[in-house]
């Protein structure tokens, strides 16, 4: 018998618009006694079907797989993949020989809440960000074998970290098809060592791809600051686009040895230097005039309790790099947090700029690229933001 989550009278409009979550406001009763990562089915209050989704206990009560009254197994994942695998070679990268580097599933972007899997050079990151997704991961992973086909190397599954203590799982990380260890990857013609086993995220930060190619094209004959630099993403297109110097910076010491070692690895001309410190810290003594700094922070806010603090701690970063950054340079500044929207952070960074006194104008304003699709019916899938600035 299945289990049916009954809404309150209206509360079903959401889900006609086809957004992918059921608040634990809208629910008025539960017929059966629904466990985490359990699939339930979701109906009006007059008793008519309308999704099938995930469950677990918290204010996102259901995360919504279908609109369709169809089961949740392997051919429903195949489906779901087939799909996103299709998204992927309609926008180039699938094949490309220049990037094989890129994301394959994004969440809610592609219809399924809790699930992103990303490919290095044909093997394939999973990453559970619910219950539902981590108890499903075997036939998930069944599923991407028959999609991606005899190229696939492997199958790597991370899960999120805050499900261990829930699931009372161990160590969420497994090998679940293949070998998989550290991989050489390509992106736009640049080369990287990934470490998927203990690397964060999915091991690199991929959705900053098109932004960094953007960097590229600034660079030459620029001394650049990559401030939380992790894994030297940034420092390696500034290198390749001709920079003179660049710094990457960030606090982890294991960070800088694996930028130093994607440097190396690209044998551009210019100078490199990987710097362990304090973000904040590093701008009290700078050891150059900067004509680009590059500021990609991780989330400062996680979830709206945090946002307050959040709004000040960009605020303060991008006031630092106003003070600082040499007349006519440019600044490339990011933030991750979904919490943060594009007006709040744009405000946080006006008022940056206000109180530096410096003149700054909008170059671009940058956001994630298409392998991370932004769900029209679901807005809270645009979670990158960014702009390039011109200070005078």
């Amino acid at each position: 018998m299945s289990i049916k989550i009954f809404l309150k009278p209206g509360k079903e409009k959401s889900l006609n618009r086809f957004h992918l979550w059921v608040f634990s406001g809208a629910i008025q009763y539960k017929e059966g006694n629904p466990e985490d990562g359990d699939v339930v089915e979701v109906l009006t209050s007059d008793k008519k079907f309308i999704a099938r989704g995930h469950y677990q206990n918290g204010s996102i009560m259901v995360r919504i797989l279908t609109f369709k009254d169809e089961p949740i197994n392997i051919e429903f994942w195949v489906r779901r993949l087939t799909e996103a695998v299709a998204l992927r070679k309609a926008i180039g990268l699938l094949g490309d020989k220049n990037t094989n580097v890129f994301r394959v599933f994004h969440g809610e972007g592609d219809h399924c809440p809790g699930l992103v899997i990303d490919n290095y050079n044909n093997t394939l990151v999973v990453q559970t960000h619910s219950i539902g997704m981590l108890r499903q991961v075997g036939e998930i992973a069944e599923a991407l074998k028959k999609v991606w086909g005899k190229s696939l190397v492997g199958i790597f599954t991370k899960g999120d970290q805050t499900l261990k203590q829930k699931e009372n799982t161990g160590d969420l990380k497994k090998v679940l098809f293949g070998e998989v260890g550290e991989t050489g990857v390509m992106e736009n013609g640049h080369k990287f060592k990934v470490d998927i086993l203990e690397g964060q995220k999915t091991g690199f930060f991929i959705d900053q791809r098109d932004n960094r190619f953007l960097l590229e094209k600034y660079s030459k004959g620029k001394n650049v600051m990559n401030l939380f630099g992790y894994t030297g993403g940034f420092s390696v297109y500034a290198l390749g686009g001709g920079a003179s110097e660049v710094h990457t910076i960030d606090v982890s010491a294991k960070a800088v040895e694996q930028a130093n070692a994607n440097i190396a690895l690209n044998n551009y001309k210019g100078k490199h230097e990987g710097i362990t410190a304090d973000a904040f810290e590093f701008f009290k003594q700078l050891p150059l005039d900067y004509d680009i700094m590059v500021l990609d922070p991780p989330a400062f806010a996680k979830h709206q309790g945090a946002l307050a603090n959040a709004r000040e701690a960009y605020r303060r970063l991008n006031k630092l790099a106003f003070d600082t950054i040499k007349p006519g340079g440019i600044i490339f500044t990011f933030s991750c947090s979904q919490v943060i929207t594009k007006d709040i952070f744009r405000t946080a960074v006006f008022s940056a700029a206000a109180q530096s006194g410096r003149t700054v104008r909008i170059l671009h304003q940058l956001t994630q690229p298409a392998d991370h699709p932004v769900n029209l019916f679901h807005p809270e899938t645009e979670y990158l933001k960014g702009l390039v600035l011109y200070v005078e």
